[in-house]
C-alpha cells in the first residue's frame, strides 16, 4: 500500500490526478498539435477495443484536431456557448459547475484523463455548463462533424460514443440517487468509492488520493454543507476506515466504506 505522502512521485508526471479548484478567464487556444491516439497511454479508455491496426490509422488521420492547454482555473468552455467540438482529457482535471441566478456555484462533477467533455451540447448545439480546470490541463479537441463522420464508416466508433452517452445518463441517475435518498455518510462513502474506481481503472493506486479542492466543493457536489463534509472524513478516520492528511486520503478500509453505502454505521 502506497503512502498517501509519496502519490505524487507513483503518478506519472504527465498524469498526475489533482483536484484544484479557481475561476479564471477563457483560455487562448494553444498552438496546434497533433496526437496520436493509436500511441496513446489513454487509448484504452478513450478508443473501442478491437480497432484494426488500419481503422486506428483511420482515427489518427481524422479524429483529433489539436491538443489544447488549459491552465489551471482556467475556463474550457462556458454555459451558453456554441458547441462544436468535444473534448478528450489527456491530461489534468476538471469540474463542471452551472450558476445561479443568485451567484451560487453547483458543482455537477469532476472529469479527468481520459474522460470525454462537452456531450451536454449535443441536444441544443449550446454548451448547459461550465467546465473548469482544476490544474493545469490538456484536451484533445475533437471536432463533432469529424467524430459523426468517422462513427458512419467505424460502427465500433459511434457504439462507442453511444456508451458514452449512456454512462452519462447513468451517472445523472446516480447522483439523483445520492441527492434524493443518501444519508450524508452514504454520499461521503460512494465520492470516495467511486473516485477510487476511477483511478484503478486508469492504473493508479485506488487507496491513495489527492483532493485538492476544497471541502465546500465536495459539499456542493454531494448536496452536503462543509461541516457535514469534514465530520464525516473525521469520523471515517475514527473509525479506521481512513486517514486524512490535509489534502491527501488513505483509504484503508474500503470493504468498510462499502458497508456504509450499504447502508451499515459507520
Amino acid at each position: 500500500m502506497h503512502s498517501p505522502h509519496h502519490l505524487d512521485e507513483m503518478l506519472p508526471r504527465k498524469a498526475r490526478l489533482h483536484l484544484l479548484v479557481r475561476d479564471g478567464p477563457v483560455p487562448a487556444p494553444s498552438s496546434a498539435r497533433k496526437v496520436q491516439c493509436s500511441a496513446c497511454h489513454l487509448r484504452r479508455i478513450c478508443l473501442p477495443a478491437g480497432l484494426s491496426e488500419s481503422e486506428l490509422e483511420r482515427v489518427d488521420d481524422r479524429l483529433v484536431t489539436s491538443l489544447r492547454k488549459v491552465a489551471h482555473g482556467q475556463t474550457l468552455f462556458r454555459a451558453g456557448d456554441r458547441f462544436n467540438a468535444l473534448f478528450q482529457i489527456w491530461t489534468g482535471f476538471f469540474k463542471t459547475v452551472i450558476g445561479s441566478s443568485q451567484g451560487r456555484e453547483q458543482v455537477t462533477g469532476f472529469q479527468m484523463a481520459g474522460d470525454l467533455m462537452g456531450v451536454d451540447g449535443i441536444d441544443m448545439g449550446l454548451h448547459s455548463v461550465d467546465a473548469i480546470a482544476l490544474e493545469d490541463s490538456q484536451v484533445c479537441v475533437i471536432a463533432y462533424e469529424d467524430i459523426e463522420a468517422l462513427g458512419r464508416e467505424l460502427p465500433p466508433m459511434q457504439r462507442h460514443l453511444h456508451r458514452i452517452m449512456s454512462r452519462e445518463i447513468v451517472n445523472d441517475h446516480a447522483a439523483m440517487l445520492r441527492l434524493g435518498s443518501m444519508f450524508a455518510e452514504e454520499r461521503v462513502a460512494a465520492f470516495l468509492l467511486s473516485l477510487s474506481d476511477r483511478l484503478r481503472t486508469r492504473g493508479f493506486s485506488p487507496s491513495s488520493l489527492v483532493l485538492r479542492m476544497r471541502r465546500e466543493e465536495i459539499g456542493s457536489y454531494l448536496g452536503l454543507k462543509l461541516e457535514t463534509v469534514s465530520r464525516t472524513l473525521s469520523k471515517f478516520q475514527a473509525n479506521g476506515l481512513l486517514f486524512v492528511c490535509q489534502r491527501q486520503i488513505q483509504i484503508t478500509d474500503p470493504a468498510g466504506l462499502k458497508h456504509v453505502l450499504d447502508g451499515v454505521t459507520a
